[in-house]
């Protein structure tokens, strides 16, 4: 005998939680300079499921340690740096989208087109902030540096032209004021930053 269809309990959907939009932001890392160091960071993002939108990495002030901008989509950027400061060899990370600072990224973009129309495109990145790299018979290579927004907009406004190639660095990002801490170089950096021997050199001479 078939149940009723009104005394057959229905379940309640389960409501989806709320998931707050996504916000970019821009974090600087402090890192020491070894292997697995950068890799161990990105599979800690990848992880987690956070989008990265760029990142870019390379030696500060000090050797042996590097500054790395990274642009990631997160909704909760506190957890996002918290997280990667407990990474062996991360000195320091800071939230660069809520303190001031400037940022900057370059592209290059390389535009196909023949005649009188590579001087239009030329003029046209010119009067926009743009550089020409390299003007050929058949090809303008064009290079633009400012903040990712006025980048993407640059780019946006050479799209009707016919873009070939685009190669950017990624946003690069740097505090305004004094240094938030001062940095030392890693024993096997010293003989770098202030001229003292390894302990091997010690070694060698004492012999």
């Amino acid at each position: 005998m078939a149940m009723d269809d009104a005394a057959t309990p229905r379940r309640t959907p389960s409501p989806i939680p709320y998931q707050p939009p996504a916000t970019q932001h821009t974090l600087i890392a402090l890192l020491h300079d070894r292997p697995g160091v950068l890799y161990r960071t990105v599979t800690l993002l990848r992880r987690r499921d956070y989008n990265i939108v760029s990142l870019a990495v390379g030696h500060s002030e000090v050797p042996g340690i590097s500054r790395m901008t990274i642009a990631v989509d997160t909704t909760d950027a506190p957890l996002v740096v918290r997280e990667i400061s407990r990474l062996p060899d991360v000195l320091g990370v800071t939230d660069a989208t809520v303190a001031p600072s400037i940022q900057r990224e370059t592209a290059m973009l390389k535009i196909i087109t023949v005649g009188e129309q590579l001087s239009v495109v030329a003029s046209e990145a010119v009067a926009i902030g743009g550089r020409v790299l390299e003007l050929a018979d058949r090809e303008i290579i064009l290079e633009v540096t400012d903040t990712p927004l006025r980048v993407e907009a640059f780019i946006e406004a050479m799209r009707p032209h016919g873009i070939a190639e685009i190669m950017r660095t990624g946003a690069l990002a740097m505090l305004r004021g004094a240094a938030p801490r001062t940095l030392v170089a890693p024993d096997d950096f010293r003989e770098q930053a202030d001229g003292a021997p390894h302990e091997e050199d010690e070694d060698e001479a004492a012999a």
